[in-house]
């Protein structure tokens, strides 16, 4: 079960990072694509919006500017007066001469006629209302100055007036636009959800328990979890992990062929990189979910970076939502907790994909394995235990009482580890079973001697996990005891093969490594005084989920030193 694991400082991926040279890559790509704007009047093809309203104008009379002055109407009026005229030349019906407001009433005007509509893209870029008479004033004003300073002084405060509340009107079309893509996702859930399915608003989007096929679902009272993923703080520690967000980013960007045209799965989109990263790459759709509200900042990121054509956000539960689609091409999620399986995240993952996956469909990341080794460091045992007997000369005991019951989230020093890692569980995300996920499975370590002097103890055990980004699902190369340095470094290039490990040999990430100390008074500890040269420590180690902590764990570790006795220690994550 134990492999020797690389003791390198090299970084967890398989990419430089190169930030600059993927931006580049993808403002080619962007530069390659103009805009095809569709006329209102018939089926020529313009690039520029203003061309196309003159074409129409002039050849049918149809004057969209002046109709929108003329009624003052919003973008959301925009929309439907677009709608309107399309709607009509498509029925083969005249287009009224006089178009009134009491001809965009139906709100049904608000779904686009024409699929991915360029000119709603656009309509940010047209004149602004009221600008040609802005125009005329001023030239009024120009004229009025040589015979009247005072009225052009007065005229000229009109005009800034005027000009600083069409600005503000022009600010507030990104707002309309905004609101009138979450009332089409909203509207375009309520028409497509059956009439018994649960309330999207009444689960979390990202993960949750999946219970078994035909019994009643528990109710997910963890709504704290999903209000912690509402806030900016955690979301900035995870962008800025750059072991994290690069992986994903050079996978994608590295396989834009895999995406090119596939509509892809986005669960517990978070602020929306991933689903960006995948549009850019050349998806056709992505369908972005997530339960937290920050699906509302993920929609305006979307919008402001001009990918809301292609990525729709529904909000709710995977379980409990309708998607716009039959099935997906890919699934990619971030979904992995401290220990890996802490948050309870990936039963949906795998929901998704017995749901939603197309056969050969794609997971990202395609598998994971986990990996224990043997820990000792009196000096964290001095800091951390020791310190509660002498506190500014007072002893303060009892701060440890269950010191040694709780998990510990650290960074540990590589030098703490005195025994080879073992990888204990291993995850192909394409078959793995929800049930497999509450494990008890063996691990055994050959002890360092070379790191062990006289009077170490066993003062714990270190858990982490790697990552692998496949292109295919039936990739041969990922072996069970594969670690992803020696994985991603035996790719033919950098981008060949992405991994990322968050064990205590690479970059630290935000998941850092989860330790495990050791009760000394309940356990008997042994001293490594004279451990021989090939010495083993070996046990199992057990997941199962927290009681009264659907998200949480109670991990189990048992273990002897080679002729000891057995251990066996149980601590909590949650």
């Amino acid at each position: 079960m134990s492999e020797s694991y690389p003791h390198s400082n090299s970084d967890a991926t398989s990419s430089s990072g190169d930030e600059a040279e993927w931006m580049d890559a993808n403002q080619d790509d962007e530069q390659e694509e103009a805009l095809s704007i569709i006329s209102l009047v018939d089926d020529r093809v313009f690039t520029d919006a203003g061309a196309m309203l003159a074409y129409c104008k002039e050849k049918t009379g149809l004057d969209f500017l002046e109709v929108r002055d003329r009624l003052g109407l919003d973008f959301h009026g925009m929309v439907k007066l677009i709608n309107f005229v399309r709607q009509r030349v498509h029925e083969g019906k005249a287009v009224p001469g006089d178009i009134t407001a009491a001809d965009l009433e139906d709100d049904s005007l608000l779904k686009p006629v024409l699929e991915d509509d360029a000119l709603i893209l656009c309509l940010d870029d047209l004149p602004e209302a009221g600008a040609a008479a802005a125009e005329t004033d001023k030239d009024k004003v120009s004229s009025a100055a040589v015979a009247d300073a005072p009225q052009v002084d007065a005229l000229l405060q009109k005009n800034a007036q005027l000009q600083a509340e069409l600005e503000q009107l022009a600010k507030q079309f990104t707002n309309y636009r905004l609101a009138v893509q979450k009332t089409l996702d909203q509207r375009w859930q309520a028409d497509e959800e059956p009439e018994d399915a649960p309330s999207s608003s009444s689960k979390g989007g990202k993960g949750g328990k999946v219970e078994a096929e035909g019994s009643a679902k528990k109710k997910d009272d963890s709504s704290y979890y999903f209000e912690s993923y509402a806030h900016n703080d955690i979301h900035e520690v995870m962008l800025k992990d750059a072991v994290r967000t690069d992986a994903y980013r050079d996978f994608i960007y590295a396989n834009k062929d895999l995406f090119a045209g596939k509509t892809v799965l986005d669960i517990g989109c978070g602020t929306g990189i991933l689903s960006m990263f995948c549009a850019r790459a050349g998806a056709a759709r992505v369908i972005a979910v997530d339960r937290s509200d920050i699906l509302d900042k993920a929609r305006e990121n979307i919008f402001h970076n001009g990918l809301d054509s292609i990525i729709t956000c529904v909000k709710g539960c995977i379980e409990d939502v309708t998607l716009p689609v039959a099935q997906v091409d890919i699934i990619v999620s971030e979904w992995m907790g401290y220990a890996l399986l802490y948050e309870a995240m990936l039963p949906s993952v795998l929901y998704a994909r017995d749901r939603y996956l197309a056969p050969g469909g794609l997971l990202v990341p395609s598998h994971c394995n986990m990996w224990i080794a043997p820990v000792s460091d009196a000096e964290y045992v001095a800091d951390h235990i020791a310190y509660w007997r002498d506190v500014y000369g007072f002893d303060f005991q009892a701060m440890q009482r269950g010191i040694y019951a709780d998990s510990r989230v650290q960074v540990s020093p590589p030098e703490t580890i005195v025994g080879a890692p073992s990888m204990y569980g291993f995850l192909d995300l394409h078959t793995v079973k929800t049930s497999e996920l509450v494990f008890r499975n063996k691990w055994e370590s050959v002890l360092s001697p070379e790191k062990i002097t006289a009077g170490d103890a066993l003062d714990g055990f270190l858990v982490w996990f790697d990552m692998f980004f496949a292109r295919s699902r039936d990739d041969p190369s990922i072996a069970p005891t594969s670690t992803a340095q020696d994985w991603a470094a035996s790719g033919k290039t950098k981008e060949d093969r992405v991994a990322f490990t968050t064990g205590p040999f690479g970059t630290a990430t935000h998941w850092k490594q989860i330790l495990f100390l050791v009760d000394p008074k309940t356990k008997q500890v042994k001293k490594f005084a004279e451990a021989e040269k090939g010495k083993k420590v070996a046990g199992e180690i057990e997941y199962v989920t927290a009681d009264g902590h659907a998200r949480g764990l109670e991990i189990k570790i048992s273990w002897a030193v080679e002729g000891e006795e057995t251990q066996e220690q149980m601590w909590l994550l949650h």
